[in-house]
């Protein structure tokens, strides 16, 4: 098949990670910045995080937090307190050690006033938050405490990639402190399925949630748990992770409390947090060949009205016809957002107009020109329809089922994607047909294979490493549902349950 003259290049199949690029770049989200591996989000990319952090900081509200805000640089010491966590991140850490710039002898600038101790810009903020936390709980009356963070981070990637893996970036942290493992635990997994609620409803993402083995568990953490998530490429991104920290940091950080009965005890805690990957996973799971398709409930604007006027004699009649439609359709509401609208009403050629709309992934997308005016019409397009597919509506029956259209095109996007994983989902038995379904046969020019497959794991963690470095294949996570017990096909030994395996982001 002749690929579409407007049309993402590369597509797809002939070379994902470009295509990757090549949307975010047509949709105008994000560009490399003059700081390696950093990035520059752009408004279009702007305005869906923007949308993302409104759900989410409302269903976070719902369960009880509140937010605040901790500082970007940790002192040194803070993270040398506990041992596993400090390894987990060293290597990532950037670190202040000066306070000025001072001209140097070649008139260039040198760094001048040595800290007395290095600060390290923040990877997460388990220690600092910690350090807050020891000050804050008193008693067992100030529990439990739910605080939640938006903030950036860096972690100095060596291997970049815009959204889906970059220097720094945007995200949010919840850290929770609770009077018993059993309230902890719970509130790990209650906010574990709050990620879960939004990818599947508000993203159109089917996730998978479970545990992390030891080998993939947050540094410092007692259990990490997961939302994962198959890509078109068949890898799994992990699209989200919630920690049970047990007393690991409140006896790093001192966190205690005198319980009922007047007794000092050491507090648990938890951590959790989702960040600008999510805008890779939305690429990654609903865009095409033409560019980028945006599940309504995140869109920036749901419904662009483009003017056609070059053909029109009077012309303002044609561009005040059109705000009186975005008038009318901006008072409907839509799962407690009014519809957001958009005249494109710039002097650009009408083809071009209408794919830089395509490429931007606008959820519906309408014409008018003069006898579109003349018959009360409005020509309309979907974007989980190929481009060229578009039929007239007459005005009114546009206004009263826009939004049932929306809805339309939202359980359309999660209905794909969901088919799309089940058809790359296997149960395997045998060592051999694990590696058949992930290492590609010889001469495949373009090497997309693979998905999830579902085995039986003993958890030895010898035969996990061994995996990784042979295959660059993991195990993703152990759902969180009950098994049935069999037989792990790498050892011998007895399993109780499958895990996922899969290559991943």
């Amino acid at each position: 098949m002749a690929k579409a003259k407007n049309a993402i290049s590369p597509t797809r199949s002939e070379n994902y990670p470009e295509w990757y690029q090549q949307v975010v770049r047509a949709a105008d989200l994000a560009e490399s910045s003059p700081v390696r591996g950093c990035m520059v989000i752009k408004p279009w990319g702007c305005a869906l995080w923007e949308n993302m952090q409104g759900v989410l900081d409302g269903m976070f509200k719902a369960t009880g937090h509140k937010n605040a805000y901790f500082p970007l640089f940790i002192p040194k010491r803070f993270l040398e307190k506990e041992a596993e966590h400090v390894d987990g991140f060293a290597k990532e850490c950037a670190v202040v050690t000066h306070h000025r710039l001072e001209a140097g002898p070649d008139g260039g600038l040198v760094p001048a006033g040595e800290l007395d101790e290095p600060l390290v810009v923040r990877p997460t903020s388990e220690t600092i938050i910690g350090d807050a936390f020891s000050r804050w709980v008193e008693s067992y009356r100030d529990l439990p405490l739910l605080i939640n963070q938006w903030a950036n981070v860096v972690r100095w990637e060596m291997r970049t990639r815009l959204f889906l893996r970059t220097a720094e970036f945007l995200w949010q942290e919840g850290h929770t402190v609770h009077a018993t493992s059993e309230e902890a635990r719970e509130h790990t997994i209650r906010m574990l399925n709050v990620y879960a609620d939004f990818a599947r409803d508000t993203m159109a993402l089917p996730v998978i949630t479970g545990e992390k083995t030891a080998a993939e568990r947050f540094p410092g953490a007692v259990e990490t748990f997961c939302i994962e998530g198959m890509m078109q490429d068949r890898k799994a991104l992990q699209a989200g992770t919630s920690h049970f920290l047990g007393q690991n940091f409140s006896r790093a950080q001192e966190i205690q409390f005198l319980d009922e009965n007047g007794e000092r005890q050491h507090a648990w805690t938890t951590s959790w947090g989702v960040s600008t990957r999510l805008i890779g996973a939305l690429i990654m799971t609903h865009a095409d060949d033409d560019g980028l398709i945006l599940p309504p409930r995140l869109a920036p604007v749901h419904v662009v009205i483009m003017p056609i006027t070059f053909k029109s004699d009077e012309p303002e009649k044609i561009i005040n016809y059109c705000h009186k439609l975005a008038d009318d359709l901006r008072v409907l509401d839509f799962h407690g957002r009014h519809l957001e609208i958009e005249i494109d009403d710039r002097d650009v050629r009408g083809g071009e107009k209408n794919w830089s709309w395509v490429k931007k992934g606008v959820p519906i997308r309408i014409e008018v020109g003069p006898r579109d005016m003349a018959d009360d019409a409005l020509f309309t397009a979907r974007r989980d329809r190929p481009a060229k597919d578009k039929e007239s509506i007459p005005r009114a029956t546009f206004l009263s089922e826009v939004t049932t259209m929306l809805d339309e095109i939202q359980q359309n996007l999660f209905d794909r994607a969901l088919a799309f994983r089940e058809e790359h989902t296997h149960e395997i038995d045998t060592e051999s047909d694990f590696r058949d379904f992930f290492e590609s046969p010889a001469g495949e020019p373009v090497p997309i294979h693979g998905g999830f497959a579902l085995t039986h794991f003993n958890g030895d963690e010898a035969v996990e490493e061994k995996i990784k470095n042979e295959m660059g294949v993991t195990v993703r996570c152990i759902p969180m549902e009950d098994g049935t017990p069999g037989t792990c096909p790498f050892s011998g030994e007895p399993s109780d349950k499958r895990v996922v395996w899969a290559k991943s982001y």
